[in-house]
């Protein structure tokens, strides 16, 4: 089947029918640009050295920063990869897209993303890394990423860096491109997920002295070593992204090139990745082109629903609205002066790891306004970071704290439990574990660790009654079932994981 007509047969079955995609014509022919979408893997704003951290350096950041925008309050739509990369591709809400919109599950079929778009209008597509995943995407013929580049490898200068050759695999996607279309390229870098090399930061030289540590994590060497040993895997993914612009540059295609650097979600710590606390959602973001977008440092708030309207509007794709993606095309503010309308951003979350009694999630859905971050916790019976202790394959308790899956495995999780009744280590234990209430509300110019919940205070019922008006109106408008169904919660969660199950008793 032709893209064409599997735009035109599975669109509507999205969209509830009625809608169509009207082509400007030959993008060749229009000085479209390539598009080349970077995207790590767990990364928090701030750490790159364009926001100012003290032990992460990133020059090929920098430069994109440099040469165009560095937003400061860029957010994606979800805590945890799967959902957020299926978001990022199909330019719609996780809440909006079934099954992607969870953790490790399938990515419909019917779901069209901006790389099917695009290949339609005549550009090569591929990626190399790390694509939509984890999870099955059923029936495709390939990862909604585009066509897999991943044969070149390397030998990695630490364990828990990929051996893919990121640099090797765009050039051989660039130099077997046709030459006369542009491209579509997506480098998913699986750094800096974990696991990290541990003390790999000594070998580079670092200091403990340099790590600032955020709020929501304890101040110790312990903490600050695992921090060092994530900026070790941010500055090597970042010497690749280096690699790859001189080889831009050196065929003469930078500045014809649309370049987008960002992440899909926070970093692997507690209270930020699998969260939708700032450290959770809140990630860098460079966006270059050419001469195109003019050079600025931005406070807007954007959101990664805006991100598939963009670069469909560079690529000369005419959505009438782009009626089916909420978000809007950032253009408009790159290359000129005007506002970003909307200004605002919305996340959410539902299952991320098997971490509960027969699999359940825990749904959140959040929006940053203003200054404010109003987050909703629809089960907060439930354990926010998954349950204490799992059950052995015979139902067998396991070692108590043993559990709490949502948080990746890590030295620093590890001094949460150990030091879970000592000292310090008491509240930042229960901070992170204990149950949530249903709603919270953080200033985040003056609190950006989540720290200080300001529910209840009689000072912020007015603006808390707007937050929760604007998260309600736009979890109708955009039909989440978890609001507009009273079957939203079993819809959910029977949606199923593609990958090994854990055993939980029951209470």
């Amino acid at each position: 089947m032709s893209d064409l007509k599997f735009i035109k047969i599975f669109v509507p079955l999205v969209l509830g029918g009625g809608f169509s995609i009207p082509l400007r014509g030959n993008s060749v022919e229009n000085n479209c640009p390539n598009i080349l979408f970077i995207i790590t893997d767990d990364q928090s704003l701030p750490y790159c050295s364009a926001y100012g951290s003290a032990f992460v350096n990133t020059p090929a950041f920098d430069f994109i920063a440099k040469q165009g925008c560095l937003f400061q309050n860029a957010y994606v739509t979800s805590p945890g990869s799967s959902p957020s990369r299926a978001s990022i591709l199909s330019g719609m809400y996780p809440w909006q897209i079934r099954e992607a919109g969870t953790h490790c599950s399938y990515f419909p079929q019917d779901i069209i993303c901006y790389t099917d778009i695009l290949e339609e209008q005549g550009y090569s597509v591929g990626y190399t890394g790390k694509g939509w995943r984890p999870g099955d995407w059923k029936g495709r013929s390939r990862n909604p990423a585009g066509k897999v580049f991943n044969q070149k490898k390397l030998l990695p200068p630490y364990k828990g860096i990929s051996a893919i050759d990121y640099v090797e695999n765009f050039k051989n996607f660039f130099n077997n491109a046709r030459k006369d279309k542009p491209f579509c390229f997506w480098v998913g870098f699986n750094e800096p997920h974990r696991g990290f090399e541990q003390n790999s930061w000594r070998k580079e030289g670092k200091l403990l002295t340099n790590v600032n540590i955020p709020g929501f994590l304890p101040d110790d060497e312990v903490v600050k070593g695992d921090l060092l040993d994530y900026a070790v895997e941010i500055e090597w993914l970042d010497s690749q992204v280096l690699k790859i612009i001189e080889f831009l540059k050196e065929n003469d295609a930078f500045d014809d090139t649309l370049i987008i650097m960002t992440s899909d979600n926070g970093m692997p710590f507690p209270n930020a990745k699998a969260t939708c606390y700032d450290a959770g959602i809140h990630v860098p973001l460079a966006i270059c082109w050419g001469d195109r977008v003019k050079r600025k440092n931005t406070d807007v708030i954007i959101s990664s629903i805006d991100f598939a309207p963009t670069i469909l509007d560079a690529a000369g794709v005419a959505f009438s609205k782009y009626s089916h993606m909420p978000g809007e095309s950032l253009l408009p503010f790159l290359i000129s002066h005007e506002e970003h309308k909307q200004n605002v951003a919305f996340s959410g979350r539902e299952r991320h790891s098997s971490s509960r009694y027969n699999n359940w999630g825990y749904p959140i859905r959040c929006i940053r306004k203003g200054d404010y971050l109003y987050i909703r916790n629809f089960h907060p019976e439930r354990w926010p970071v998954g349950d204490p202790t799992p059950l052995t394959a015979d139902n067998k308790l396991v070692k108590p704290h043993s559990g709490y899956f949502d948080i990746d495995e890590s030295p620093t999780k590890d001094y949460f439990i150990q030091n879970r009744d000592i000292g310090k280590g008491i509240k930042y234990f229960i901070r992170t574990v204990g149950f949530r209430p249903y709603e919270e509300l953080y200033n985040i110019k003056h609190d950006p660790g989540c720290l200080d919940n300001l529910v209840g205070c009689p000072k912020s019922e007015l603006l808390l009654n707007k937050l929760r008006k604007n998260l309600d109106d736009m979890l109708d408008k955009t039909n989440d079932v978890r609001v507009t169904s009273e079957l939203g919660d079993s819809i959910w969660e029977s949606y199923p994981r593609r990958d090994f199950m854990r055993n939980f008793p029951n209470f």
